[in-house]
């Protein structure tokens, strides 16, 4: 299945290249800035009946406008972007049905299973995402944290995918060698997710057409969705019109 994203940098929904992400400024590379406010974006979701889309705050100077989109589609988004111990509760409480959270749980490039206990009980393992967006480094995908430039020591794996699966409802995984490429999904990494995993996932990155979201529904076996980003209409892409991921959305829940 299809689910939306609204990424924010600097307060404006952007696509940027994932990889460049915690560059300099002039090493940033940014596919498109759209006129359109989060909360457009957000009622355009709702309209369709989209769920489980994500916000995602990437740097400082977002919080206003992820704050907007969490209003204009109350339960239907959820949000990431330096979720914490002590932010986590105020983000549901704004409209999110889920927070997201990656970072705050990786300390010294391991997991700190006290914190994601801590957190876990803050919010709930129904309402909590973990965000293992990951690199490839020689031939294991690597958590990845802070802007995805810090490697962790946690390779995504079926023993991995179990462990934290009982501390929450769902995966986030941004594939960040190809995220915002738009040339093609990362079909082992969608794989992987879709054997290891036991609970639903979403993949994104590097999403160029439909036929890859035909691509992560077939390998990923109705447990893994994905997002599509740079390559939508809505985005300035050219490889997907918006309303065509809608309508295959459509068909699948017809399908089930």
């Amino acid at each position: 299945m299809f689910r939306p994203c609204i990424d924010l940098h600097e307060g404006k929904v952007k696509q940027l290249v994932g990889g460049t992400l915690g560059a300099s400024s002039e090493a940033l590379r940014t596919n498109f800035v759209s006129e359109k406010s989060s909360a457009e974006y957000a009622a355009l979701y709702r309209r369709d009946g989209l769920h489980g889309g994500h916000v995602i705050l990437l740097g400082p100077g977002n919080e206003e406008a992820a704050r907007a989109a969490l209003a204009a589609y109350p339960g239907g988004l959820q949000v990431g972007g330096g979720v914490n111990l002590d932010n986590a509760a105020g983000w549901l409480d704004a409209g999110a049905s889920h927070v997201i959270v990656t970072s705050w749980v990786f300390q010294a490039g391991r997991v700190d299973f006290e914190r994601l206990a801590q957190l876990e009980r803050r919010v709930g393992k129904q309402r909590l995402v973990l965000d293992l967006s990951c690199r490839r480094r020689a031939a294991d995908y690597w958590v990845v944290t802070d802007r995805w430039q810090t490697f962790t020591d946690v390779a995504i794996s079926a023993a991995t995918l179990e462990r934290l699966a009982q501390s929450c409802a769902e995966f986030l995984v941004h594939a960040v060698d190809v995220e915002g490429l738009c040339r093609g999904v990362d079909a082992e990494l969608v794989e992987k997710l879709a054997l290891g995993s036991p609970i639903p996932s979403t993949y994104a990155g590097g999403a160029s057409s439909l036929a890859d979201l035909e691509l992560v529904t077939q390998l990923g076996q109705g447990r893994v969705d994905l997002t599509i980003g740079s390559a939508l209409d809505i985005f300035g892409g050219s490889g997907v019109r918006y309303d065509d991921a809608v309508a295959f959305n459509r068909r699948r829940s017809a399908a089930i």
